[in-house]
Parts: structure tokens; sequence; C-alpha cells
């Protein structure tokens, strides 16, 4: 059994705090990023564009999530407490929120330079596992999502909750959602997917759909 008491703080700047969650956002963004323009991008007019795109989605990842989980998870909460919708830093974002901010943001930027959107949603969609894959371990450090009891060897007791042996359900959610479903996509893009746009973004919610459904199981 693993003991978890991570401080979902990572580290404090005076008075400002750089909590887990956001470097999650941060990191996937910059890799995401990073990833699309040195390995995916072979045509010069979207790589001409990406930097620009990235702007759009980084408003559409974070408006999205937010909405989605104020109107998905607790919206009585936030009624009573409209201010704290704001609160981004304080965790909570919807992955369905998040995909449908992408999905209209990346309308809304195709359609102003007159190009298919799913030349841009199926690189999303390619990189998209890496900023699952941190915003889970993001998930288990801030002791979130968390798992059904259980009493195998690689429990974990999320003292800033309980004292319940539970499934690191984040970590199932990671590996499954981030690094599997990275592999998977990579293998169809070598394979000349992108030849062929939406398939890649079809592919992506099959796969991620399956994984999220079995592990929604623990």
């Amino acid at each position: 059994m693993f003991i978890n008491n991570f401080d979902p703080v990572a580290f404090q700047i005076l008075s400002l705090e750089i909590r887990w969650y956001s470097l999650a956002y941060i990191f996937g963004i910059i890799f995401g990023w990073a990833y699309c323009k040195k390995r995916l991008i072979k045509n010069q007019q979207i790589l001409h564009l990406f930097d620009d795109f990235i702007t759009y989605l980084i408003i559409g990842v974070i408006l999205g999530g937010r909405l989605g989980y104020v109107l998905f998870y607790n919206l009585k909460y936030y009624l009573e407490n409209p201010f704290e919708a704001l609160m981004v830093w304080n965790g909570g974002m919807s992955f369905h929120g998040g995909l449908i901010g992408v999905i209209l943001a990346t309308q809304l930027f195709s359609s102003k330079h007159k190009l298919d959107q799913f030349l841009f949603l199926d690189l999303v969609a390619l990189s998209a596992p890496i900023g699952i894959f941190f915003g889970r371990i993001a998930n288990f450090i801030n002791s979130e999502l968390l798992g059904r009891a259980t009493d195998l060897p690689w429990s974990v007791q999320f003292i800033l909750i309980d004292n319940i042996k539970r499934h690191p359900s984040q970590l199932y959610e990671a590996f499954f959602e981030g690094i599997i479903l990275f592999i998977l996509l990579g293998y169809f893009f070598k394979k000349n997917f992108l030849e062929y746009p939406g398939k890649i973004s079809a592919l992506f919610l099959i796969f991620y759909s399956l994984f999220r459904f079995f592990t929604e199981f623990f």
C-alpha cells in the first residue's frame, strides 16, 4: 500500500501558489505543441499557422473545461458561489467540456483561414494524450477522482481524504488514456492516416471512450 500525502501546491512565489494541476496543463500544452511542430506537421501552411492556432486551443481548453465542470458536475454549488467558477487555479476541469471547447475553437480558427478543421483536430488528437497523462498524474497528486476501495498490494491511501485503501484509478487512466493511447495513435500516424482528415480524431474518440469506460469501473 502507498500513502498519498502530496501537497497540491508544487511551490509558492511570495503569495502566489503554483499548483501541480496548473503545471500539468502548462507542460501538456508545451510538450504537445513541440510534438506537433517537430514530429507531426509536414504541411508548411499548417506549420505556419499552428502557433496562432495554439492560442485558440488554450482558450478553448480552459473555458470549455471549466464551464463543463461547472455545468456537468457541481452546478448547484457554483450558482450559490458564482465567483468561485472563475477560480480555475483551485482545480475542477471537465474533459467533456474541454473537448467541446477545443472543437468550437478549432472550427472558428479553421473557418477564419478557410481550411478543413480536421487538419487541426487530428493534430490535437495525436498530442492530447500527453496532456491527459499529466492531468491524471495531477489528479493523483491532488487526491481527486478517487478509486474504489480495494485490498490489492498497489492500493493507495489518500490521507487528505480518508483512511480507505483505494485503487489508484488516476494512474490507471494516465496509463491507458495517456501512454497507451499515445502509442496507438502514433502507430496510425505512421500508417499515413493524416492523409485522410478526421480518421485520427475518430480513432481518438473511440479508444479514449473505451479506455475511460474500462477504468471507470475502478
